[in-house]
């Protein structure tokens, strides 16, 4: 069986990968990093920086800086946030989220989500397993064809510009 990114013929031989991964829950982001290395190694990637940071709420930044140095054609940030009996929870989902999306449209480099927010262990561990449905797996994959997508964006405006000479 073919995986999506055979399907779309797409590679990720000659895209540059940075990994940032929370050690907060590293029971959990060690199997989400697990997956995310999968998947690329799948797609044929050989150029990927793994990067950790205490926790969830300290990805946005460092994710923000690997992409800045437009060395990654994609960044792919994994955490694990398990819901307390505070709102702590809350506010650290909430601006891990916010924060990769604000640095995603401030770059202008992918930086995928690849943080679970559960409820609790069981549901953490149901998203980290070894399958095509981890987490990591997941966002790793959409950082591969995020990366081939804003590579043909980039080339159609080079042509255009080409031609428009």
């Amino acid at each position: 069986m073919k995986t999506d990114l055979e399907n779309k013929g797409i590679s990720a031989a000659q895209y540059r990968f940075a990994i940032i991964v929370s050690r907060w829950n590293s029971r959990i982001t060690s199997k989400l990093l697990l997956g995310a290395r999968r998947a690329l190694s799948e797609a044929n990637a050989s150029a990927v920086d793994i990067f950790e940071v205490p926790g969830a709420f300290e990805l946005p930044l460092a994710a923000q800086k690997a992409a800045e140095t437009k060395k990654y054609d994609a960044v792919i940030a994994l955490g694990t946030v398990i819901r307390g009996e505070t709102v702590h929870f809350d506010l650290v989902a909430e601006n891990a989220a916010r924060g990769i999306s604000e640095a995603n449209l401030k770059t202008g480099v992918p930086i995928l989500f690849g943080v679970l927010a559960a409820e609790n262990i069981d549901q953490a561990n149901a998203r980290s397993g070894d399958g095509d449905d981890n987490a990591g797996h997941m966002a790793a994959v959409s950082a591969i064809e995020m990366a081939a997508v804003i590579a043909d964006i980039s080339s159609e405006n080079s042509a255009r510009s080409s031609s428009a000479k």
